[in-house]
């Protein structure tokens, strides 16, 4: 019996890598595609080529012989990367979005699945740090994440209308803060849990670090392993529209910075930067639609992702 194949575009990043390596445990054969290798260790991948899916040509070459497409891949970044870089970030993700969707139009794909972001979620919503769960609908009337954000809506318009005129099975995920090993967590383009980790770890027993805004922005955070098995949930349901996948623990900057203080052992105090991008002042899901769609909610704890996120950078670093 010949093995599913599935294409990870994007194999090269943090989702897009630890993807890969569950799929193979599940006994698929992966090809895995992007721009560049994955920073700290080799892909699992069968078959990785290093493709600029810019280009359509480079998009129709990765699908060729494909089943199944998770289309991961993006330029992207934490809030500094992506407040600082619109109309390049749009540019970059349109083309790659278009591209793959018309390759795997092309190239006769039976499963599409794309990864958006909670990015997508009207700004009108978010001004406070006590905000109210975001639903999948409450994404119109658009008023989206200048740039990312409002790519991301975009396509997740493209993926809709490509099933309506060909077809093409489509699955639409919207991440939210996703986090652990194997991420970037310096340079520039890395989120806060990274950052915080990172920070702490370089910190003697007792120090200050620097916090990006007033610490009371508030998100929720979701572990890796939870992520990819939420991927993988998904694209085996026959579910197409726009689902919330992370957790719906609210948590504020400051109290995240704490809990990883009390990981490391330190006693950190904290100097607030606020000329620092922030982003909105507050993000949660609703994860009521992918508990009912998936039968599944994540099972990793902030506290343990946290803790197992901070031991490997400080082994890092």
């Amino acid at each position: 019996m010949q093995k599913n194949k599935v294409l990870v575009a994007g194999a090269g990043g943090f989702i897009g890598h630890h993807l890969v390596s569950y799929l193979k445990k599940k006994g698929y054969w992966v090809r895995g595609v992007d721009i560049k290798r994955p920073e700290f260790e080799p892909s699992a991948a069968d078959d990785f080529q290093l493709l600029d899916l810019r280009e359509l040509s480079n998009c129709g070459q990765a699908c060729k012989g494909i089943n199944e497409v998770y289309q991961l891949a993006a330029d992207m970044g934490g809030i500094g990367y992506i407040t600082a870089n619109h109309g390049v970030i749009f540019r970059n993700n349109a083309l790659i979005n278009l591209h793959m969707l018309e390759a795997a139009r092309l190239n006769k794909v039976s499963n599409y699945l794309f990864t958006s972001s909670a990015c997508i979620y009207p700004m009108y919503l978010q001004k406070d740090p006590k905000v109210k769960q975001l639903k999948e609908e409450d994404a119109y009337p658009a008023d989206s994440e200048p740039g990312y954000g409002w790519e991301k809506l975009f396509t997740e318009l493209a993926c809709e209308y490509y099933q309506q005129d060909y077809n093409l099975k489509t699955h639409i995920v919207r991440f939210h803060n996703i986090f652990g090993p194997l991420g970037t967590y310096e340079g520039g383009r890395e989120k806060a849990p990274a950052a915080i980790c990172r920070k702490i770890a370089k910190a003697r027993d007792v120090d200050e670090i620097e916090v990006w805004g007033d610490g009371k922005q508030t998100r929720s955070y979701c572990y890796i392993d939870d992520c990819v098995e939420g991927l993988f949930k998904l694209m085996l349901s026959d579910y197409s529209k726009p689902i919330n996948l992370g957790q719906d623990r609210l948590i504020s900057v400051d109290a995240l910075v704490d809990m990883v203080a009390d990981i490391a052992g330190k006693k950190i105090t904290k100097r607030h930067d606020t000329s620092k991008p922030q982003g909105v002042r507050g993000r949660n899901a609703d994860i009521t639609l992918m508990k009912n769609v998936l039968g599944w909610s994540p099972q990793v704890s902030l506290e343990e992702g946290l803790r197992r996120t901070y031991e490997w950078i400080k082994s890092q670093v």
